[in-house]
């Protein structure tokens, strides 16, 4: 009796299987699918529709250009990079030496014109908090070793950059110099980076760390209402050596 029991555990579910047909179908995203929408599903985005607005519908301010993200250089990392600076003295009232975001946390595009709020959360979705980095100039050579290596990174004005195609760092400065290696240089960047994340490893090596209570995105938010209307423009920042 037990014998026929375990049989028919065994056997019921894989019949019960065997009847159950799945199909599927691909269906393409879309604004054609705007002019049908389904009523049930509007029905139930009414519900949160006030309240999401409410967060996403603030106006901040303009953009002269719109701002896409890419290696080695782009006019959103570009940006990115120089208002971490611009918000890097709080811990002692000086701004950093340079900033560094990377391409991998850049998850939109800035809009010319307009630039509400929700244009930043989807540009800068996590909960990255804005931190220095102190670094020792022989760790930040390394770093722009890890830059080189993945192509290119967002880095702020004040840095400049030839690297090779196959990832070589072959000149570095930082506010028009060499680096020196000896000295201590502040780096402005989000602490997920810090931890050395995204094949940055070299920020691991930080002498001191100080962490905002800014969230990244907050920086984007307030520079945007204090500077507007803002702009961006390739520098040669990074430049590739052939």
């Amino acid at each position: 009796m037990k014998r026929l029991f375990l049989t028919l555990l065994l056997v019921v579910p894989m019949c019960a299987t065997a009847q159950r047909t799945i199909t599927t179908e691909r269906i393409e995203v879309t604004n054609r699918l705007d002019a049908h929408p389904d009523q049930h599903a509007l029905d139930i985005v009414a519900r949160y529709k006030v309240a999401v607005d409410s967060v996403m519908a603030p106006v901040l301010g303009e953009s002269l250009v719109g701002m896409t993200g890419g290696r080695p250089e782009s006019l959103l990392s570009n940006w990115i990079a120089d208002v971490l600076v611009a918000y890097s003295d709080f811990k002692d009232g000086q701004r950093a030496d340079m900033g560094l975001c990377n391409m991998g946390g850049i998850r939109n595009n800035m809009p010319k014109g307009t630039v509400r709020r929700g244009d930043i959360i989807l540009i800068s979705p996590f909960d990255n908090r804005l931190c220095t980095v102190h670094l020792k100039g022989s760790d930040l050579l390394a770093l722009f070793q890890d830059i080189a290596a993945v192509h290119g990174e967002g880095v702020s004005h004040e840095v400049r950059l030839v690297i090779t195609r196959d990832g070589k760092l072959v000149e570095a400065q930082v506010g028009g110099k060499p680096i020196d290696p000896e000295r201590t240089y502040r780096i402005a960047t989000l602490d997920y980076l810090a931890e050395g994340n995204d094949r940055l490893y070299s920020l691991k090596k930080s002498q001191r760390l100080d962490v905002s209570e800014l969230f990244t995105r907050d920086c984007m938010m307030r520079y945007i209402q204090e500077h507007s209307p803002i702009n961006s423009q390739i520098e040669g920042r990074i430049t590739i050596k052939d």
